[in-house]
């Protein structure tokens, strides 16, 4: 039987000696973790529709549009860890999440409408932004056991799994004809 462990009353395990008891840095640390992700996944929300308007083609179109829902479905994960652990759900700016997204923008201003380049570039930020993602969830994951948070980190694992399928179809999306179309497309240059 997995040992579920609630912030009230921690357990120690033989992984854990001595769990942290709500007060410990770590425990500060992870909780501030969990709010970083947070504003970076609702910041998601309100990107992705932009990214889904700028894509050229419908298979990139409909690959973000998929995304957004299980962003939303993200955000409210989240908000189970926040309750598991027994803090409010709280978002931080997350300044890296903010950059990607700056960086995205700067994409589609820089590439011409209608391209396979811009789709290219739009792959490409957001492939660095689930990159983000799954370094974040991958860690949170293994925070959470070693503090004893069991229910948790399965719900991160969950999300962590996700992050990883997008990020292994936009590459499909990629490599199976956006690049090379985008290769043909020739030496044209927007300002």
């Amino acid at each position: 039987m997995p040992n579920t462990k609630t912030p009230a009353k921690k357990t120690a395990t033989s992984k854990n000696p001595s769990p942290a008891q709500g007060n410990s840095q770590l425990d500060k640390y992870f909780a501030d973790s969990l709010k970083d992700i947070y504003w970076a996944e609702k910041q998601l929300t309100k990107t992705l529709p932009k990214m889904q308007k700028a894509a050229t083609t419908n298979e990139l179109k409909n690959a973000i549009e998929d995304h957004l829902a299980q962003t939303e479905e993200h955000v409210t994960r989240l908000e189970q860890v926040f309750e598991i652990i027994g803090i409010k759900a709280q978002a931080k700016k997350c300044e890296a999440m903010e950059g990607l997204v700056k960086e995205g923008d700067s994409i589609v201003e820089e590439t011409a409408e209608g391209s396979m380049t811009r789709d290219v570039g739009i792959i490409m930020a957001a492939q660095k932004v689930e990159h983000y993602e799954i370094a974040t969830y991958g860690s949170l994951v293994q925070l959470a056991k070693v503090m004893g948070y069991d229910d948790a980190a399965g719900i991160l694992q969950q999300t962590l799994e996700e992050e990883k399928q997008t990020d292994a179809g936009l590459t499909d999306i990629a490599e199976n004809n956006i690049n090379w179309e985008a290769e043909l497309e020739g030496g044209e240059e927007t300002e």
